[in-house]
């Protein structure tokens, strides 16, 4: 257990341990701390980060700092948030009634009311994370999935009894965390289990993996597949149980039914040899789990993880079956296979209507609603089933932009029948047509692009039935400039041109452009066959159509007057919002979704999948912004599932038709980047004794034995010791 105080010491945070109830509580019941929570609870900005903080996760560091600490405590501390009253008074009841399971230490109430603290024992042997998702299983509520270092500090209430609501003195145990114990529970807390498919005897297994699974895993890896045979039979089954003995609760009884009879093969008895070499191994001394396990395990949960997301990645990612209300409107007319497309493909014409407004994204930068989706699906599928619902989006705007446009069209009848020596009138200056016609020169473009900066920093939109009508845009002296434009358009950045011509559009301005576009994979492949690589696939929003079991003809719902008598209050929403919006559950949903990215990109070793994610996310976001704005601001779990399912679509859209490219292309780079200098750990063989290692230092002219650095590697996973051959190997991890 541990309880420490952070405090500030020329810009650091600092640890201090409380080791009494005594000494903690006088902390939370000073006059400072009471006036400073009244604040907090009366809203007053700032004031929250004047409140004590305590961090119940981890020992001090170097120099008793808090960043960076490594070592754990025997507690954990867990952030439960944006609780309702009413859920705040059953989840204490359910801590209180789970608080021996639970291994309860501490419970208050958070610094805004709004959720709970709570700390308990650790269970040694899963990680902080693993911790986190284990109460929060037994207690059957959602932890701050962004607050799961062990370095987490909490903003402490007061000692009252309405705050401070259960602290027990064993809190104040600040010992750490035991590593050998630690590393031996990992592998030994679970038990073995029974399974049973519906028509087969029952499998023993250990955490679903069967032990036959993990004794011929052991063999293929360490001996080439070779079991035990006349002449090592003895020393390697006694390898083997002094290995299995750590996942089988050091159990004889389970050994016994694990460790399979190599005499057996002869044909003859084993004469007690097999068991008595399983209770000599069982009689050695108790350490952490050997190498040579954990390789095993982790190869074997590596397989079966990577399966499984093979499976899941061959389809895209099930729909929501709730929608948002506004998404349940757009879609309602159109048939199931449809509405994922039309989902996806709203975005464009719903961020027109936002101008002047900005959305804080997790870099703490102004993002805008800036969408260009793309919709590839094969020739005939039915793509034009998302242009009635934008048509109805857009209704407004084509209204304004058919008054602009006359007028336009009559200042420039008026200048031509102006003779050359009369004075013409200037351009009107409040013109802004903002639905882009699909056959535009780049000088049009440019010129469009000033008018909404002039008039409200608004955005143009584009709808291209086939996306090869961006090339419209291309100039004579640059064939790249549709892929420039779209890179600028992401984030809003200046564009123009510059002409000598007195009537010439002269322009530099920010491209606000949003637009949808329609292709086939393979015109799409080809459109974006030198943008690859380039960042301009990134900025995209892609989506699909799969087609359906059935060849019948599908059947649209009517387009009326109560549609557009729905849809009015939502578009009404975007078009009076302006200023800087924030929405913290949008913005915690960004945060999660960029570490599951990352986790997947990481399991499945897709250097492609990881580079697209990144902007990948930040589309996600706009649209939960979006989203968020046009429902009043209210957020709900409909729009959490949704935008989850949003960007997983985006992503499998793009590995799907683009992913092998990227990856390849990729590796292109990668090996025309060069290695540079060789590193030590890659100077060494695969498995090397201390005695090669401290040869391979003297070579490359180290000094010293490099104790230390055999330390950091092993420490950061990069190599470890084999207990069998005495010699250490290098490490190939595998996230799970």
């Amino acid at each position: 257990m541990s309880c420490n105080l952070i405090y500030l010491s020329q810009g650091r945070k600092l640890v201090r341990e409380i080791k009494t109830a005594t000494e903690y509580k006088a902390l939370r019941d000073s006059a400072q701390q009471q006036a400073t929570l009244q604040a907090v609870r009366r809203g007053v900005a700032d004031a929250k980060r004047r409140l004590i903080q305590f961090n119940y996760s981890c020992l001090p560091g170097d120099g008793g700092a808090l960043k960076g600490c490594k070592t754990l405590s025997r507690s954990v501390g867990m952030d439960v948030d944006h609780l309702v009253k009413e859920e705040i008074e059953a989840v204490k009841k359910r801590i209180v009634e789970q608080r021996e399971a639970l291994g309860l230490l501490l419970l208050e109430r958070s610094a805004r009311g709004e959720g709970l603290h709570i700390v308990f024992r650790r269970r040694v042997g899963l990680s902080q994370e693993e911790n986190l998702k284990w109460a929060s299983e037994l207690l059957d509520v959602e932890y701050d999935k962004g607050a799961k270092d062990v370095t987490r500090v909490f903003f402490a209430t007061t000692a009252s009894a309405d705050e401070l609501l259960y602290v027990a003195d064993e809190l104040f145990d600040n010992r750490p965390v035991d590593e050998n114990e630690a590393s031996a529970k990992k592998e030994s807390q679970a038990t073995p289990t029974i399974e049973k498919a519906d028509d087969e005897a029952g499998t023993l297994a250990y955490d679903g993996l069967p032990y036959s699974d993990i004794v011929k895993r052991y063999w293929a890896m360490f001996y080439d597949g070779r079991e035990p045979s006349a002449g090592n039979r003895n020393t390697l089954t006694f390898e083997l149980a002094m290995a299995m003995r750590h996942i089988c609760g050091f159990d004889e009884g389970v050994l016994s039914q694990v460790i399979p009879n190599y005499w057996a093969s002869g044909g003859g008895d084993d004469g007690g040899e097999r068991m008595s070499c399983i209770r000599s191994a069982l009689s050695e001394p108790r350490r952490g789990v050997p190498f040579r396990l954990r390789q095993v395990l982790q190869s074997l949960r590596c397989e079966r993880s990577t399966s499984a997301k093979r499976m899941e990645e061959t389809q895209p990612p099930c729909r929501p079956e709730k929608l948002p209300p506004l998404l349940e409107l757009l879609t309602s007319r159109v048939p199931e296979m449809y509405k994922g497309a039309v989902c996806e493909s709203v975005w464009p014409s719903l961020g027109v209507h936002l101008h002047e407004v900005q959305f804080r994204y997790v870099n703490n930068e102004l993002q805008e609603p800036t969408f260009m989706t793309v919709l590839m699906a094969p020739m005939s599928i039915g793509k034009g089933c998302v242009n009635p619902p934008i048509d109805y989006i857009m209704a407004d705007i084509r209204q304004r932009d058919d008054e602009a446009r006359r007028r336009d069209r009559e200042w420039r009848e008026s200048n031509r029948r102006k003779g050359a020596n009369k004075e013409k009138s200037a351009r009107p200056q409040d013109i802004c047509v903002q639905w882009l016609m699909a056959d535009m020169t780049n000088a049009a473009f440019v010129q469009r692009m000033a008018d909404a900066e002039r008039n409200g920093r608004r955005f143009l939109y584009s709808r291209l039935d086939e996306i090869e009508g961006l090339n419209q845009l291309r100039t004579s002296s640059r064939t790249d400039s549709v892929s420039q434009i779209i890179k600028l358009a992401f984030n809003c950045s200046l564009y123009g041109q510059e002409r000598v011509g007195a009537e010439s559009v002269n322009e530099c301005t920010h491209v606000r452009w949003n637009r949808n576009a329609s292709t086939t994979p393979a015109n799409g492949k080809r459109f974006f066959r030198n943008a690859v690589n380039d960042g301009t696939l990134s900025r995209i929003n892609l989506t699909t159509i799969m087609r359906g079991e059935s060849d019948e003809m599908p059947i649209y719902g009517q387009y009326d007057e109560t549609f557009a008598e729905n849809l009015r209050p939502y578009i009404e929403r975007l078009n009076a919002c302006s200023g800087v919006i924030e929405c913290p559950q949008a913005l915690k949903l960004a945060k999660t979704l960029l570490e599951e990215n990352a986790e997947r990109a990481a399991l499945c070793d897709s250097e492609a999948y990881r580079v697209l994610s990144y902007r990948a996310n930040v589309i996600a976001y706009l649209k939960a912004m979006v989203l968020y704005v046009a429902h009043g601001y209210k957020w709900t779990k409909q729009m959490e599932q949704y935008v989850r399912w949003s960007e997983q679509m985006d992503l499998w859209c793009k590995m799907h038709f683009f992913g092998d490219e990227l990856e390849n292309l990729i590796g292109e780079e990668t090996k025309m980047s060069g290695n540079g200098q060789q590193n030590l750990l890659e100077a060494l063989p695969e498995s090397f004794s201390r005695e090669e290692y401290v040869q391979m230092r003297q070579s490359q002219g180290r000094a010293g034995d490099g104790s230390n650095t055999l330390r950091v590697w092993k420490k950061r996973g990069y190599i470890d010791w084999d207990e069998v051959v005495g010699r250490y190997v290098k490490l190939k991890t595998c996230n799970r």
